[in-house]
């Protein structure tokens, strides 16, 4: 397709931290009052930014979550990542290709900085990333569906979005990247493909992506 930029979303597609981070969040809302599943996390919350997180409970409920949920919550998960998180299979070798190849790729996910940095680090993926190719919600005020982070990172690296691709694994990760106007690759190792409508195309694997990316 000759795309000129592959921007990747993290969690689930970079570091395999949605289980943790899923499993740690139905925990904590349950603990709080609102009885949340792992089943009901993933399918509410997977990719999205936190203050989607504040906006349901509250649109459900009529309460406000505690003020300080999001540094209690980031707490838990960067403890949990510094004991259990791994890169997704596969995900090294795809970045280190990118890169010995000189295509042009970047990162654009809903979590933060901090988060982002956390995870690389524990994930081993921190020599892929500097600060000119990492991306954050934080950065534009929006997390996804919105397409500003990922009009954002395209703007930042330069390419025109119709020229640029995005891999992701979350349902409003692919909402955002049509909205964007970008061709987007959808990861199914965690997420059925009928969540994942919409998307350019879908892969199971890691090394399925490339050939079908043709970069």
């Amino acid at each position: 397709m000759g795309y000129e930029l592959v921007i990747f979303d993290n969690d689930g597609v970079l570091v395999d931290s949605e289980p943790i981070s899923n499993r740690i969040l139905a925990g904590y809302l349950t603990e709080l009052g609102h009885p949340t599943s792992y089943e009901d996390s993933l399918r509410d919350y997977m990719g999205s930014a936190m203050h989607r997180i504040h906006d349901l409970v509250l649109e459900r409920t009529g309460q406000r979550l505690p003020e300080d949920f999001d540094e209690v919550f980031h707490g838990r998960v960067f403890a949990a990542f510094e004991r259990e998180l791994k890169a997704v299979q596969g995900a090294r070798d795809v970045l280190a290709e990118l890169k010995e190849r000189g295509i042009p790729y970047c990162l654009a996910s809903s979590g933060s900085h901090q988060r982002i940095r956390v995870g690389h680090r524990s994930a081993g993926l921190t020599e892929f990333f500097d600060d000119a190719r990492l991306f954050s919600a934080e950065d534009v005020g929006k997390g996804k569906p919105a397409p500003d982070l990922f009009l954002h990172a395209a703007a930042r690296m330069g390419v025109a979005p119709q020229r640029c691709v995005v891999v992701e694994d979350s349902g409003l990760g692919v909402q955002a990247a049509v909205a964007a106007g970008m061709d987007v690759y959808a990861f199914t190792a965690m997420t059925p493909v009928e969540r994942l409508a919409g998307a350019t195309g879908y892969f199971g694997a890691m090394d399925e992506l490339l050939p079908k990316l043709a970069v």
